[in-house]
């Protein structure tokens, strides 16, 4: 299972870079968004409904993944990728803990909080490195407000797939947050949307599908019960992205980002073991 999670955090640094390379956030956003339909719908067609008690979980998460992304874009166009990304991945795995002991009443042990610690203090960590003074505050709320809505459908996923077939709650799931961005987009450009979307097809459909992917791995490692675990191994994905980052987007690594790197790793590897 952490395997499968670190290639699925591996894979989510990669979409969210291409979302990040692609110069018009909104368009590209909807052509990822226009992935998740085409593939959604034919996982429905071949799996059916899910079971009734699936569908809150199914309708909330997928309302909280379109304003999930919609914070995501925001981000990305007032920040730096190699600092938005990190704190946006960061706050998540604290929350989710909070709520798996507070309200779900499940049980982390010493090393898995060990672990949850190490990998949100080194993602925080990559944040602060460059000092508070260089940070734009309309940048950093919008990737807190991001970190808060990956806990939230962290949470009501993981609660969700206990009720219904991972692949049937996945196809529904993409199914019904596909057309939000579409919609969004086609609102604000009109008839101009078409040929903007042709610009960035192809960059913004495999991001898409690595991103359905991605997440549909963190689905099925979620039907272990081990919320808390699973987002937080899901965010070693910062240290991809803080490497693609400075390869592709010219941000700098430096000392102290590659520091707060290996606390993240080591974070892993406790959770691993």
């Amino acid at each position: 299972m952490v395997a499968a999670v670190l290639v699925a955090a591996a894979m989510h640094a990669a979409w969210n870079a291409i979302a990040h390379a692609i110069d018009d956030r909104l368009v590209g956003f909807a052509l990822i968004s226009v992935a998740y339909l085409v593939v959604g719908a034919t996982v429905v067609a071949v799996t059916g409904l899910p079971l009734a008690d699936a569908w809150p979980f199914i309708a909330v998460s997928a309302v909280t993944h379109v304003a999930y992304n919609l914070f995501l874009m925001a981000s990305y166009q007032l920040g730096d990728f190699s600092q938005t990304y990190p704190l946006a991945r960061g706050i998540s795995p604290v929350v989710v803990a909070a709520v798996s002991i507070l309200l779900l009443h499940r049980v982390l042990s010493v090393r898995e909080w060990v672990g949850i610690c190490f990998i949100s203090a080194g993602l925080i960590g990559l944040v602060l490195v460059g000092g508070i003074k260089g940070l734009d505050p309309w940048a950093l709320g919008a990737a807190g407000a991001t970190g808060i809505m990956i806990a939230t459908y962290t949470v009501v996923d993981g609660l969700g797939v206990e009720r219904a077939p991972v692949l049937a709650y996945t196809g529904w799931l993409f199914l019904l947050q596909g057309p939000g961005l579409p919609v969004i987009a086609l609102v604000r450009r009109g008839r101009r949307l078409l040929p903007q979307m042709r610009r960035h097809l192809w960059p913004g459909l495999l991001g898409g599908l690595i991103s359905l992917a991605a997440y549909s791995i963190v689905l099925w490692a979620q039907t272990s019960g081990m919320l808390a675990t699973v987002a937080a191994l899901r965010e070693s994905s910062i240290v991809f992205g803080a490497l693609i980052g400075a390869v592709f987007f010219g941000e700098r690594l430096g000392r102290h980002r590659t520091v707060m790197a290996i606390v993240v790793l080591l974070g892993v590897i406790v959770l691993g073991t």
